[in-house]
């Protein structure tokens, strides 16, 4: 918790320390007027903010000072290294190193344990503030070329502060722990390459990797965490289930197998009965549009690098990355009258969109992709029952997928944007509203929001706990507006509507993704590609299971006959690491009693069922694709 304090003392630390010394053991900061200073800042006001280590502000100073503390242990180790840079990132930190031998294992090894024992010393850090000439001056001296490169960039009428840990001084604007003591929960993780300043015309440098946080409990939650993630890698998995493949001929392009395109098209009826029952009726728009249309509605000045393009017939094409310029193309088609309003167009668009290589991860950040996109056109007064309706869609979808702990975001108007104050109000006014109306906890984020309208976005938990941003809504002054969309108002009058971009899943191969990883393979058994595998123990229980199968199938189910003549211990094995949800084995006991013994892809036995009482055992998988409707009740 961070605490309010009130005292006059020659330093911020030293004022926490005469109100209470024990305060100091997790005490790293403190905030004055929301700026984050070092503990050792000569106090100027007596009302200040504790940054405490367990805070989201304190974990971020440990990392970056944890950063500073790699760079000074791979200085002592290997000083022919010269140092560039060492930001806080996501769970962790890196600093770059320009060191042409490179880092191994065996040298990651070695620079943690150097860092353990500079946590052991207690090293004082300080804060050294000089010009930009001295700073100049200092780093060319000692031979550090990066740093002096970085510090030209830097106005000359700024002051430059640095940061001093024994013989170890580096740029930085801080702030720092006090000392080198507090930072003994850390992991380096791994090296990469990386480019200077992201240039691949410059040198390639050595990246080092590494997370750190307030305890060691709490890093040995992370480390678990991560092994997890590990089994749960969906690249892994898609290639141990051959569920779907990626291959540098199509980079950033899916290859999917039959068993992974069950499982796609399985989740793609139900989102299409979803559309159906929530009043959306489905289009389909062109894969290629001239870039006429592109510049008109604004995004080839915005997106045109990410987008591929061809030439044809002395004219340019681009392959759409989205599809609400073919969306509108379609509202505006018709002569539209207000009773037509609210109009809700979906499509599963198959986007491309040209991301740069580094960036690609499996199904997670792709080239090709298919979104389930939206948009609603309607008038100012209806975007806020849209968005309720959208709100209560997208949690019943969730909820169905296995995903409860559903986070929202708002993000309001941004600084530079389109449209009048007077509409934004509106606008804004109808997001939050709606959510407080019906009892929705949200998160705001001010400024954030795109600048043709504020919008809500919707994160997920999965079952690590890590958060994933899928759903969104967003409200659309000015592409309507841009590609003259009108409808005929009650007063006879040409009005533009307002267009609300929505989509639930966000696009299907990541959110295949995210439920491989959340599931582990093992998926809902009405999205399992094999829901059940008939497995006969021997050749005379063949014929029991053949007619267990045509009646399996005939009721609908996605069925698995396994006759090899391979042990029965073995066949079970093969289904269980290739997630077939139901393994029906059948001998002797099975055939004589009309029965199967019933099992598990998490190897839970559920022991036998009569084949007269199995369509009923069954039943207690619920299955959403028979009747969507109920999910919204």
């Amino acid at each position: 918790m961070n605490e309010v304090m009130s005292s006059v003392a020659l330093t911020y630390g030293q004022s926490i320390k005469n109100i209470d010394k024990k305060l100091l053991k997790t005490a790293v900061a403190v905030k004055v007027n929301d700026k984050i200073l070092d503990l050792a800042t000569t106090q100027t006001t007596d009302e200040f903010e504790i940054i405490h280590m367990d805070s989201e502000e304190g974990i971020d100073i440990i990392r970056h000072s944890t950063a500073h503390l790699l760079a000074m242990a791979v200085k002592q180790l290997y000083p022919k290294a010269q140092v560039t840079i060492g930001p806080v990132i996501e769970d962790g930190f890196y600093y770059d190193f320009s060191y042409p031998p490179g880092f191994n294992p065996e040298d990651l090894s070695k620079i943690e344990n150097q860092m353990r024992k500079l946590v052991k010393k207690r090293i004082q850090i300080n804060r050294l503030v000089k010009s930009k000439e001295e700073t100049t001056e200092y780093f060319k001296s000692i031979g550090e070329i990066y740093k002096a490169e970085i510090i030209e960039s830097i106005p000359s009428d700024e002051e430059l502060s640095m940061y001093q840990q024994d013989d170890f001084i580096d740029l930085c604007r801080g702030p720092h722990v006090p000392h080198t003591g507090m930072l003994g929960a850390f992991k380096l993780m791994k090296t990469a390459g990386a480019y200077w300043r992201g240039n691949s015309d410059n040198e390639m440098l050595q990246r080092v990797y590494g997370t750190a946080f307030d305890s060691k409990e709490n890093l040995d939650k992370h480390l678990h965490m991560l092994e997890e993630a590990e089994k749960r890698d969906h690249r892994k998995l898609g290639k141990q289930l051959s569920w779907f493949h990626i291959q540098e001929e199509a980079p950033g392009m899916v290859f999917w197998h039959p068993k992974g395109w069950q499982v796609y098209t399985l989740l793609e009826q139900f989102i299409r009965q979803v559309y159906r029952a929530t009043g959306y009726q489905e289009i389909k728009t062109p894969q290629v549009l001239d870039r006429k249309l592109w510049e008109k509605s604004g995004h080839w000045d915005k997106y045109s690098e990410n987008m591929f393009t061809v030439e044809c017939e002395k004219s340019t094409y681009a392959i759409k990355p989205m599809s609400c310029p073919g969306h509108v193309q379609v509202f505006n088609h018709e002569l539209r009258s207000y009773k037509d309003l609210p109009l809700r167009f979906a499509e599963f668009g198959c986007c491309h969109r040209n991301e740069a290589s580094g960036t690609l991860n499996g199904l997670k950040r792709v080239r090709g992709f298919t979104q389930d996109d939206g948009h609603i056109f309607c008038s100012l007064e209806q975007i806020g029952q849209e968005v309720l309706a959208f709100v209560k869609q997208t949690y019943a979808v969730y909820n169905v997928l296995g995903f409860d702990n559903i986070i929202l975001c708002v993000s309001t108007r941004p600084e530079k944007r389109v449209g009048s104050d007077e509409v934004w109000d509106k606008a804004e006014s109808a997001l939050i509203n709606i959510l407080d109306e019906n009892g929705y906890q949200y998160k705001l984020l001010p400024g954030e929001g795109a600048f043709y309208g504020p919008k809500i976005e919707f994160s997920l938990k999965d079952s690590l706990g890590r958060v994933w941003q899928c759903g969104t809504i967003q409200v659309d002054f000015s592409m309507p507006d841009r590609l003259e969309a009108k409808f005929i108002n009650d007063k006879g009058e040409k009005e533009t509507p307002v267009m609300l971009h929505r989509a639930i899943l966000g696009t299907f191969e990541r959110f295949m993704g995210i439920l491989i990883e959340n599931y582990i393979g093992h998926m809902p058994f009405w999205l399992s590609p094999v829901q059940i595998a008939l497995l006969p123990i021997g050749e005379s229980h063949r014929e029991y299971c053949e007619q267990l199968y045509k009646k399996l199938s005939a009721h609908g189910y996605r069925v698995e006959l396994d006759d090899r003549s391979e042990k029965i211990s073995y066949k079970i094995r093969q289904h269980t690491l290739s997630r077939s949800s139901l393994m029906f084995i059948i001998g002797d006991q099975e055939v004589a009693s009309a029965s199967v013994n019933i099992r598990d892809s998490k190897m839970k036995q559920h022991g036998d069922v009569a084949l007269d009482q199995l369509d009923s055992w069954l039943a207690q998988f619920n299955n959403p694709l028979k009747n969507v409707e109920s999910i919204f009740e």
